[in-house]
């Protein structure tokens, strides 16, 4: 686990977009404001991007400059996701942020043979805990 500030993060998001190359899905859990969609600014940024960010919550999909696909699964779950066919979605080449992507959305897309990188943020304090699992 990497214990960082916020200022801190743009190292993280670095990192993990120079090992996804120019596409990838990315999982992000934690718990309410632990800070999934400052992890997508930061990341968002750090590719170039000038966009507002803002959390897909009722929108589910937000969408910057035809890059970065950002989506919030937490009001519809997964049953929401899939019957909404975004699933097809994760099939074109950009970066997939998908917040509340939990062990079932996990077990869906192994079996349709997505490779992906789940983010598990930890409150702590004034900073956050970052465990990055299938990051190769």
């Amino acid at each position: 686990m990497r214990v960082l500030r916020e200022s801190e993060l743009d190292g993280l998001t670095k990192e993990i977009i120079s090992k996804l190359g120019d596409s990838g899905i990315i999982l992000l859990r934690g718990d309410l404001a632990s800070g999934k969609t400052t992890f997508v600014k930061s990341f968002v940024k750090n590719l170039g991007l000038n966009c507002e960010v803002s959390s897909p919550t009722f929108s589910i999909l937000n969408e910057y400059e035809n890059r970065v696909c950002h989506y919030d699964i937490y009001q519809n779950g997964l049953e929401g996701f899939l019957q909404s066919g975004l699933l097809e979605k994760l099939d074109e080449p950009k970066y997939h942020l998908v917040e509340w992507g939990d062990e079932r959305l996990e077990e869906v897309l192994k079996s349709y043979g997505f490779e992906f990188i789940v983010v598990e943020i930890e409150k702590l304090g004034d900073k956050r805990g970052y465990s990055c699992t299938n990051l190769k």
